[in-house]
């Protein structure tokens, strides 16, 4: 069930706007709803009362017969109107509080007319009720015709009132009176007006939620960003005040990390290089010494101390040297690496592929690929290396002819000072820095290393760097 849900804040957002929305417009439509019934009840009685007034004016001092003659001459279809000596309203009992309210108005308002009696039912549509003449015509007419038939079919076939009051000689006056008809509140004429008002809703929902989530998109980036480069340009700090302070926040925060790291890689390089200055006058005495086996075993020990100060200068200074990035044919550079190695074979066609360039800094990279190399040969004898350009993305593929590693120790080597060979020899076991700054290298082309077992055997290294624009 929570894999159909949304994963987003911006998503949840639109989805409860628009479910607050659907809400509003179903109460806002029912609401109008009932108030048009209402209004539409009180306007039918008032009609109602009208016409019982002026009928009652019209008819009450004439005769019988004259009554007769004169509601033949105002009956019609829709609006019957009889005299007749029995009531059309049976029952003296009101069907509800507003008929019976209504009589009493009624009764009140004519009897200076000499009216003594009124009865007002409600009666339903009639089926067979039609328009004058049957049909409404939908061709050869104007549009206002067209509107007023249509409006006299829907006056025909509504519910009505029918109303009986009862002069002062006993005769009874009887008519009806159709109701207003209650339009639909949506019609074809009224939905696109209403799906243009949603969509605009949504459409500005849409644009207030990136305005409001754009600090958030913005530290995402910024953050992945100084994770692969902390010396990566600062963000432009323009915009909203929010977007402003997270921006300056952002700022200052890769300026502190950049200075907390560069502090202490200058102090590892500081101790590092300074450490030569001794080992250089511990050389210089000890071949002051006679050949012994003492001797060379301090010989080795130095060596090894030398090599150890120089990896360590080398992880040290990569983020603290300034070297600017320049377009590099990959290519060429990993051609002139594998030259540099006696057991590695650098595996292509003949034919030299075109556009392999990238942009990275070119010492930094050429340690990258060095150093990938080199572990292959250290721990696996052989390399063999091979190129390949799809997608954007150039890879270089090393592969050894080693032992491999432990599927659940791939992502562990990466770490700094991490060694899977725990001899003390420097030949075998390394210092464990190689594929911390080949990777650190990489990331900061916005490329990456990754390690796997190759089926065949061996360790597979993936060198993946995007392709220069």
């Amino acid at each position: 069930m929570r894999r159909f849900l949304p994963q987003t804040l911006p998503v949840w957002v639109l989805l409860i706007v628009i479910a607050g929305l659907l809400i509003s417009q179903v109460a806002t439509l029912y609401i109008v709803s009932r108030d048009r019934a209402v209004a539409n009840d009180e306007v039918d009685l008032y009609r109602l009362n009208d016409r019982a007034y002026s009928l009652v004016q019209l008819m009450h001092d004439d005769t019988p017969d004259q009554r007769k003659l004169t509601a033949s001459g105002l009956f019609n279809a829709t609006y019957a109107l009889t005299v007749s000596d029995t009531p059309a309203v049976t029952s003296s009992i009101a069907g509800d509080d507003e008929l019976a309210e209504l009589e009493d108005i009624l009764v009140g308002r004519l009897s200076k007319f000499g009216i003594t009696d009124a009865r007002v039912r409600r009666d339903p549509a009639s089926q067979a009720a039609n328009t004058p003449g049957g049909v409404v015509p939908t061709k050869d007419v104007g549009a206002v015709e067209r509107d007023l038939l249509g409006l006299a079919a829907s006056f025909a076939q509504s519910d009505k009132l029918t109303a009986s009051v009862r002069f002062a000689d006993g005769q009874w006056l009887n008519f009806t009176e159709p109701n207003t008809p209650v339009g639909p509140i949506l019609s074809f004429d009224s939905l696109p007006l209403y799906s243009l008002i949603a969509a605009l809703v949504v459409i500005m929902s849409i644009w207030s939620l990136r305005r409001l989530t754009a600090p958030y998109r913005m530290m995402e980036t910024a953050v992945n960003r100084i994770g692969m480069d902390l010396k990566s340009p600062p963000i432009a700090e323009t915009g909203s005040r929010e977007i402003r302070a997270a921006a300056k926040a952002v700022n200052a925060m890769q300026v502190r990390l950049r200075d907390y790291v560069e502090d202490r890689e200058h102090l590892a390089a500081a101790l590092a290089h300074d450490l030569r200055t001794p080992l250089t006058r511990m050389r210089l005495r000890l071949e002051l010494l006679r050949k012994s086996t003492a001797r060379e075993a301090l010989a080795h020990d130095l060596a090894d101390i030398e090599g150890i100060a120089s990896s360590v200068i080398d992880f040290a200074t990569f983020e603290v040297t300034e070297e600017r990035s320049e377009r590099i044919d990959f290519w060429s550079l990993v051609e002139s690496i594998a030259d540099g190695f006696e057991d590695v074979s650098f595996d292509h066609d003949g034919a030299r592929p075109r556009g392999m360039i990238c942009m990275a800094r070119p010492v930094a990279l050429k340690r990258c690929v060095n150093n990938l190399v080199q572990n292959a040969v250290t721990y696996g004898k052989k390399a063999h290396l091979s190129l390949r350009q799809s997608d954007g993305t150039i890879t270089l593929l090393i592969r050894d002819e080693g032992p491999g590693i432990p599927q659940a120790q791939l992502d562990q080597v990466f770490g700094s000072f991490v060694r899977l060979e725990q001899s003390r020899n420097r030949q075998t076991g390394g210092l464990g820095l190689g594929l911390t700054i080949a990777r650190n290298i990489a990331r900061a082309a916005g490329g990456e290393v990754h390690l796997s077992n190759h089926p065949g055997g061996g360790l597979l290294t993936e060198l993946s760097l995007p392709l220069a624009a």
